[in-house]
């Protein structure tokens, strides 16, 4: 079957064809059906069958006689270390961290954060959680104290599962005194914690709250899988909401195992065995979704990476893991390969290593622009595929089915959506869209399975946040237009489509031109407030490593350029050249907060910025160009 008899498979009939999905995993009680409605435009799938996460993503591979496979490789340019971690291995190294959380008192139900670097015992304490039936929610590691504490105090955790530090290039991250710091900001307090020590830097421990990681599990008894309902929740992943308040999202077990563990062949084209990268971390939702459960899940091999882009040693770091771990498919997000492309514009470091396991690369997180797309299959030779999904979905929304069929890529598309997503472009009043017309993105109702039923204690806020604007619809936050072949276009965030003098602009469509430009390496636009026209666009622009030419040239040019693809229409007149844009750690370019910045407005600084001082650099730029006045 090809993609379309699949998708229309999907269509005329979802409840049989998520039941025939739910057949790949091991259920202690079979779900009597696919969806049940809890009423109200609220949604759950598989809710009456009863399984183990832990179970799915590890013991089955061992009782089936796999156990001898390699789960997990832990690749750590930053240490200079690669461990290895067989199924088995995993198995016995999980039920016993499952023991030792379970005899101190972890059951079913109970939350336990996790703030842990890119090591696998971050992994193995997501399993150990899942094996208890116990609700993880991991927060990225060195989060600011006070972030952890109000994430806290909305979860509030048992138990606090945290290493001793982070390492980054060049310096060491303390996570101990924010984990001490956190606690004691807020309210909710942990029973105990759970300290991983490593030899870059050994914390102090609380005589009393704290225990060490390896003596905390000797002699323990070690857990068996508990079986949960299809409706259990997984675990609480929070996204930053735009009050500032995170929004905890929640993944329900049945739905998250059924949808994962059909994306690894339909979308990413691997079979169990094969090796999978996500270049990501686990404190996001690709780390959860691709890092952690869905390879195991099908039974790939994972890759935990402690590394950088660039830097790590050089901008060939991804090309050697591919290589050395024979890596089929590859998942990064658009940022990283900006970031390779600076340093080695010509790629020169690709062929320094063998990359012809490899089967295809694929981009997501944010917009990936053209000019990256097309700088990446030139330098690799791959079929290079974008695709659109959220921290809220936890899978594809809109992808290249590379599984079903290898469709064709129309560069600056995510693709097509993906069977459970009945993917719709609406105007203001919710009416839908022509094809090619720009409007909201939106998808009809119910989700599909492991996307979010709702938030953590807080169903209000959830309606309010995704199903109040269109009712029937789950609103994605994103604007963009679908051509008359069915591929969907991301634009831009809802707020990132901006009113100059009453035309409805895309600001993505803007730093694709920009991104064109032989001497831009990364950029990004935003709307600023403007008295005659409503809003303006500003570009701002980073250079290709080894450019030395005047800045004033290049920023004409790169006006030009705007003027003569998108026409005088834009009024694109105000562009500078900067060294770096504000970045979440997960590679977000901080656009909000820029507008803020121009439009001299208060604002919060953003709990996942990478580098504040980076908002300095961005203010003396919109000075100068007559912003950012207050």
């Amino acid at each position: 079957m090809g993609y379309q008899e699949v998708y229309e498979s999907w269509k005329s009939d979802p409840e049989g064809f998520w039941m025939q999905q739910a057949e790949a995993i091991d259920w202690d009680r079979k779900p009597s059906k696919a969806l049940f409605e809890v009423g109200e435009n609220l949604y759950e799938w598989f809710a009456d069958g009863q399984t183990n996460t832990c179970w799915n993503a590890v013991d089955r591979h061992v009782e089936a006689g796999r156990g001898g496979q390699v789960a997990i490789i832990h690749d750590s340019p930053i240490t200079g270390t690669l461990h290895k971690i067989t199924y088995a291995e995993l198995r016995n190294r999980v039920a016993r961290l499952a023991g030792a959380l379970r005899a101190k008192g972890v059951e079913k139900g109970d939350r336990v954060i996790i703030y842990m670097p890119m090591v696998p015992e971050a992994l193995e304490a997501m399993l150990a959680c899942s094996r208890l039936g116990a609700i993880h929610s991991v927060v990225f590691g060195g989060f600011a104290a006070n972030e952890l504490a109000v994430r806290i105090d909305d979860a509030k955790p048992k138990a606090i599962i945290a290493a001793s530090c982070g390492l980054e290039p060049g310096r060491v991250v303390h996570y101990k005194p924010l984990l001490d710091g956190a606690i004691d900001l807020a309210t909710h307090k942990p029973d105990f914690c759970v300290i991983f020590q490593r030899e870059q830097e050994v914390a102090h421990l609380e005589e009393g709250r704290d225990y060490d990681w390896h003596g905390f599990q000797y002699g323990v008894e070690p857990a068996d899988c508990v079986p949960v309902e299809g409706n259990h929740p997984a675990y609480i992943l929070y996204t930053s909401g735009t009050t500032g308040a995170p929004k905890g999202v929640i993944r329900h077990t049945g739905g998250h195992l059924v949808a994962l563990n059909w994306t690894m062949k339909n979308i990413y084209n691997v079979d169990p065995g094969d090796v999978f990268w996500a270049a990501s971390d686990v404190g996001w939702v690709v780390g959860h979704s691709y890092i952690c459960y869905a390879p195991l899940v099908h039974g790939n091999t994972t890759i935990v990476f402690e590394g950088k882009p660039v830097g790590t040693p050089d901008a060939g770091t991804f090309w050697r893991v591919i290589s050395e771990h024979k890596v089929r498919s590859f998942f990064t997000a658009p940022t990283a390969f900006r970031a390779v492309k600076r340093d080695d514009p010509k790629g020169e470091y690709v062929g320094k290593y063998d990359i012809s396991c490899l089967r295809a690369i694929y981009l997501a997180g944010e917009r990936a622009d053209p000019d990256t797309i097309e700088w990446a299959q030139k330098v690799t030779g791959k079929p290079i595929y974008d695709h659109w999904w959220q921290t809220e979905t936890g899978w594809t929304i809109a992808g290249m089915p590379a599984g079903i069929e290898a469709l064709p890529v129309k560069i600056g598309s995510p693709s097509v959506p993906m069977p459970g997503y009945d993917v719709q472009i609406l105007d203001e009043a919710g009416h839908p869209m022509k094809p090619g017309e720009l409007g909201a993105i939106a998808v009809k109702l119910p989700l599909p399975p492991g996307t979010l039923p709702t938030l953590w204690n807080a169903e209000d806020r959830f309606r309010k946040s995704y199903l109040s604007h269109f009712p029937g619809y789950y609103e994605t936050g994103d604007a963009g237009m679908i051509d008359e072949d069915g591929y969907l276009y991301i634009m831009a965030r809802t707020d990132d489509v901006i009113n100059v003098a009453g035309h409805r602009l895309s600001t993505g469509g803007m730093e694709e031109v920009l991104a064109a430009h032989p001497d831009v390496a990364e950029c990004a636009v935003i709307g600023v407030t403007d008295q005659l026209k409503g809003q303006l666009p500003m570009g701002f622009v980073c250079l290709t490593t080894g450019v030395n030419r005047p800045h004033d040239e290049i920023t004409k040019e790169c006006v030009k350029l705007v003027r003569d693809k998108i026409g005088p229409v834009a009024a694109f007149k105000l562009c500078a050249v900067v060294d770096r844009l504000p970045k979440t750690r997960s590679g977000k370019i901080l656009r909000a907060t820029m507008v803020k910045i121009a439009d001299s407005e208060e604002f919060k600084m953003p709990a996942t910025i990478d580098d504040p001082a980076i908002l300095d650099e961005i203010k003396v730029a919109l000075q100068a160009m007559g912003y950012a006045k207050g």
